[in-house]
């Protein structure tokens, strides 16, 4: 039986190693723009593009990506935090191919952990990003300290809009705390539940021309996605709409997000890795994440 082959060139040795895990934040201003369905179904189609994709649910109070999919997950991320369970315990696989790791309500004390438990939770990930290419975060609605914490952490922020006057108040909001507390200068936006096609591109230049008004930010546009009755069905039973009506008008915008979001920049080094991003979560003393009652 033949030896292996010793590798000596570092450019072969830097090519078997794990690329930059792309890490996407998916938030909006208030809660009922779609956004935890927004998050699953772009984890989906990524997915189906061949992409190997973990979805964490982000939302420490209302956790529901597991029953959005119809998961009944044995552990979640409060028990990977406990140290109780790992990460690999935590993981649940969905039908479309892509994992999840199921939230928990009210986790206080991730602001808080000890030096230990920071090492444990960003080894854990760590670990498991040799095996990624992307991972969403689903983050829960509004400017919660979660919220702004997930945000601020993720290389790209994707922030779901509707034609609502507090959906555009509120992700204005979001988007002025991000940048002038966090340092976040580019968003992504997602027009969200549109009734006809060019509504999401109105509501992205409404949302446009404040922020230029007021902020020094760069805002992109991601795409529109349209109203529609299969995407209320699939939801109902707890499927992706991606697999179950792969032809809707919605599964084809949430296919030309992912081909969007492939295309957003993955910084090279440090800010590219998965741990960068753990380690930037777990370690900022002025953020605290509080106990949802």
């Amino acid at each position: 039986m033949p030896l292996p082959r010793r590798i000596n060139n570092k450019t072969e040795q830097r090519s078997l190693l794990p690329g930059p895990v792309q890490v996407i934040a998916v938030t909006g201003g208030k809660g009922g723009v779609g956004k935890t369905t927004v998050a699953i179904n772009l984890a989906s189609a990524m997915s189906a593009s061949g992409k190997r994709v973990l979805l964490l649910d982000g939302d420490l109070g209302l956790a529901n990506v597991d029953v959005l999919l119809g998961l009944t997950p044995k552990n979640t991320l409060a028990q990977v935090i406990d140290g109780t369970c790992s990460l690999e315990e935590a993981v649940v696989e969905a039908e479309s191919g892509f994992h999840v790791v199921p939230g928990a309500s009210g986790i206080a004390r991730l602001a808080n952990m000890s030096a230990q438990e920071h090492l444990h939770i960003v080894q854990a990930f760590s670990n498991l990003a040799r095996r990624l290419d992307v991972m969403i975060v689903d983050t829960s609605a509004g400017i919660a300290h979660s919220v702004i914490q997930f945000s601020q952490a993720a290389q790209s922020v994707l922030v779901v809009v509707c034609d609502e006057p507090a959906s555009i108040t509120d992700a204005y909001a979001l988007i002025k705390v991000l940048s002038r507390q966090h340092g976040v200068r580019t968003f992504q936006v997602l027009s969200n539940q549109c009734s006809k096609p060019g509504d999401g591109l109105s509501l992205f230049k409404k949302l446009e021309r404040v922020t230029n008004r007021f902020l020094d930010v760069v805002l992109e546009y991601a795409g529109e996605v349209p109203e529609d009755r299969q995407l209320k069905r699939a939801i109902r039973e707890q499927r992706p709409v991606i697999d179950a009506y792969p032809v809707s008008p919605a599964a084809q915008a949430f296919k030309k997000l992912a081909l969007q979001a492939d295309k957003w920049p993955i910084p090279e080094g440090p800010r590219g890795n998965l741990e960068f991003f753990v380690e930037r979560l777990v370690r900022r003393p002025a953020v605290h994440l509080e106990v949802v009652r």
